[in-house]
């Protein structure tokens, strides 16, 4: 079984199995692991597309939004101090304010953050959700084009619509044969073959004009797409304009090449978020793109030490597959 197995004492105590998809610049199958065609639904990996339309259709130019603005559009931040004033900032551009944030709240995902509010005597709102500069740049993306602000999360509003037909671009699938659910802040969530999802960051990296944009906020500020010591922070500082990826809750992460010579997606079927950037480091240890790139944050997610209450070593984390190339 292709897994990311947690290893005591040197026996394997549990297994988390893995599905990869890896295609090249024109989204054809170059590498596997598991089943390519599952389908998945992507959640916070399809936000760098529908962040897409706030550079397409100006909304970046008419409210002087900035890159690190565009960056936290495409992020699952932790909700720390830089992500919450930057949710704000946009949301002030397009002459609103956290009322407007349809979301739902959550406390900061950085237990520091999370602390400093309960200190502070506070609680958390829909500001601090993972996803508020995601639903900020749709707002702004509502006042923009003249839509109603009330309701833009629901499937049928024009930002909803604007959002599956987005994804049917980037991955060259007809609306139709797009699966849709309600994600976790409540919008409209994508299910497709995992190799669709590949395929998308690999036209995303090599988009001209002004998709761009997206990649290089993304790749100019890793810190705010993800947030103190997350796995696509590290990422992102290490590969520098190389590389960009996006987490997804339930396991999914896709990294794209920012020359589009490829994509790779992967979904640990249990949805174990610790199995992830295991298996991500992996597959591009495997392709080689990181061949080079020495960070030692990044080491300490490739393989992460099982650790008990004590502070001593137990075990490990290790992917245990390899990529299989197609005859």
């Amino acid at each position: 079984m292709s897994s990311v197995v947690v290893e005591r004492a040197g026996l394997a105590e549990s297994a988390h199995r893995v599905h990869v998809a890896v295609v090249d610049s024109v989204g054809r199958l170059t590498a596997s692991v598991g089943d390519a065609e599952r389908i998945i639904f992507h959640r916070s990996a399809a936000k760098p597309f529908q962040a897409v339309p706030l550079v397409e259709d100006e909304v970046t130019e008419r409210f002087a939004l900035t890159t690190e603005e565009l960056a936290l559009c495409c992020a699952s931040h932790n909700g720390e101090p830089e992500h919450e004033a930057l949710a704000r900032s946009i949301l002030a551009k397009a002459g609103l304010d956290e009322s407007a944030l349809e979301c739902g709240p959550h406390d900061p995902l950085d237990r520091a953050a999370a602390n400093a509010l309960l200190r502070a005597g506070g609680s958390a709102t829909s500001i601090h959700n993972n996803c508020s500069g995601k639903h900020a740049g749709m707002l702004a993306l509502a006042v923009a084009h003249g839509w109603p602000t009330q309701g833009y999360v629901h499937r049928d509003h024009p930002v909803q619509l604007r959002m599956v037909a987005e994804m049917g671009r980037w991955t060259n699938l007809e609306e139709g044969e797009i699966g849709l659910g309600k994600d976790g802040c409540g919008v409209v969530s994508f299910a497709t073959p995992l190799v669709r999802l590949a395929g998308a960051f690999a036209r995303l990296g090599g988009a001209d004009g002004p998709p761009k944009q997206i990649v290089a906020a993304m790749c100019a500020h890793p810190f705010l797409v993800a947030g103190t010591g997350r796995f696509g922070t590290a990422l992102g500082r290490a590969a520098g304009e190389r590389l960009f990826g996006k987490t997804g809750a339930e396991g999914v992460f896709a990294v794209g090449a920012t020359d589009g010579s490829f994509g790779m997606a992967v979904k640990v079927e249990d949805g174990g978020g610790r199995a992830t950037p295991v298996a991500v480091l992996s597959v591009l240890d495997q392709m080689g793109v990181l061949d080079g790139i020495e960070s030692e944050s990044l080491s300490t997610f490739r393989r992460p030490d099982v650790t008990n209450t004590l502070g001593e070593n137990v075990g490990i984390i290790r992917a245990d597959f390899r990529l299989e190339r197609p005859a």
